[in-house]
């Protein structure tokens, strides 16, 4: 079912115009945690859209990077403000199939040992994203340390995932001819075998058949 939405929510961000698919940009990241929309669409997919559509020269790579850096910082934001404000009762109204009880415990495990460095390093677990920020948040975390581990995060996280996006852009035609002539290889290779393989094998039996009609006449 997710799988199915992801599909849907890709195939629509590929259809949008170039200043569209920047604004996107910068909403998914913002809306992962501020609305727990992560937990059901990564914020990567428009990213990574948006940086194919850089390299493609449809739109600026540094305007894509600062969309997302932008809106995976104040959506985190938002996301800490909610959670230490109303984030038990959020927690309370969601339902389990989307919020998993471990997946909270998980991250609440994390901040409890390692906090700041969960909230740099949550962002990259897809599990744990959406809740983090609210989390720590709960926790009560100080802000005075979870804002820099929150900028840091979202400014590593935008720039690698727009740099990945891009290279893939720069190169996809490329990588998809050599994919194209491995498939061929391989084809040929498996047709080449079946074909031997049958030939064996009409072989053997004509053998066995002339083997059997001469023990008969002997």
């Amino acid at each position: 079912m997710v799988g199915h939405i992801i599909h849907m929510i890709v195939e629509t961000l590929q259809g949008l115009p170039p200043w569209a698919l920047l604004v996107m940009a910068f909403l998914l990241p913002a809306l992962e945690a501020s609305v727990f929309l992560g937990v059901v669409i990564p914020g990567e997919i428009v990213l990574l859209l948006a940086a194919i559509g850089a390299s493609k020269g449809q739109l600026p790579l540094w305007a894509v990077i600062v969309a997302g850096i932008l809106g995976a910082i104040i959506g985190d934001f938002i996301g800490f403000e909610v959670g230490k404000r109303w984030g038990q009762s959020l927690l309370d109204k969601l339902p389990k199939r989307i919020v998993k009880p471990d997946h909270i415990e998980r991250a609440r495990a994390a901040l409890r040992k390692r906090g700041a460095l969960t909230v740099f390093f949550g962002r990259w677990a897809a599990a744990l994203r959406a809740f983090v920020p609210g989390l720590a948040g709960m926790s009560g975390m100080r802000l005075r340390v979870y804002a820099p581990a929150n900028a840091a995060g979202g400014i590593v996280w935008a720039v690698v995932v727009a740099a990945l996006g891009y290279l893939i852009g720069q190169n996809v035609e490329k990588y998809l001819s050599r994919v194209s002539n491995v498939i061929t290889v391989v084809v040929v290779a498996l047709l080449l075998y079946f074909l031997v393989r049958e030939i064996v094998r009409v072989r053997a039996k004509r053998k066995a058949l002339v083997s059997a009609d001469t023990s008969s006449e002997v």
